[in-house]
């Protein structure tokens, strides 16, 4: 089996100091699930491992449950490889390199989306902030930051994500994650 560079991103440890993962931990805690030069970045829950077995999903379940076995809760996980997130950054609908790292978001999900969920969203009535879907992904442009933002407030209620895994990364971080899966 080939051997791929894959991005894990960990959905709500390390926040309000709640869910602590040390990200030494972490690195330790993937390199004794057999996975190879792992490194996070941050510590909001994201690191980069080379591995030769499982697919995406089945690292994000594996990863799952050993985080909850060796820290005591669980964290939601998604791990994507680099073409993947390579894919992603490319397919930006929006301006990347006109704005503030702060001011676009990409949510990454456990599954496809499709429009019919985001259907009760009056856009018209969030703009100048506006989402659009890509693959497994909602690339949010919140002119005022995520933290003022009322569309993120409003596409982060469950009854939109019911049934997935939605984590949001801030446009800095999903560029730093391309460029450090490139390298094994």
């Amino acid at each position: 089996m080939t051997t791929k560079t894959y991005a894990a991103l960990l959905r709500g440890i390390n926040v309000g100091g709640s869910k602590k993962v040390p990200m030494a931990e972490l690195r330790t805690l993937m390199e004794g699930l057999g996975h190879e030069s792992v490194r996070t970045y941050l510590q909001s829950g994201q690191a980069v491992f080379t591995s030769a077995h499982g697919d995406e999903e089945s690292l994000a379940a594996e990863l799952t449950g050993a985080v909850e076995k060796r820290f005591g809760f669980s964290a939601d996980v998604i791990v994507r490889d680099h073409a993947y997130l390579r894919a992603i950054a490319d397919a930006c609908p929006f301006p990347a390199a006109e704005l503030e790292a702060k001011q676009l978001h990409v949510t990454y999900f456990s599954a496809a989306v499709d429009e019919e969920r985001f259907a009760e969203i009056d856009r018209a009535a969030y703009l100048p902030e506006e989402f659009r879907l890509g693959d497994r992904a909602l690339y949010l442009y919140a002119p005022d930051g995520l933290g003022r933002s009322k569309l993120a407030e409003h596409l982060s209620k469950p009854r939109i994500n019911k049934g997935l895994i939605a984590t949001s990364r801030n446009w800095n971080t999903v560029v730093k994650l391309v460029e450090l899966t490139e390298q094994p």
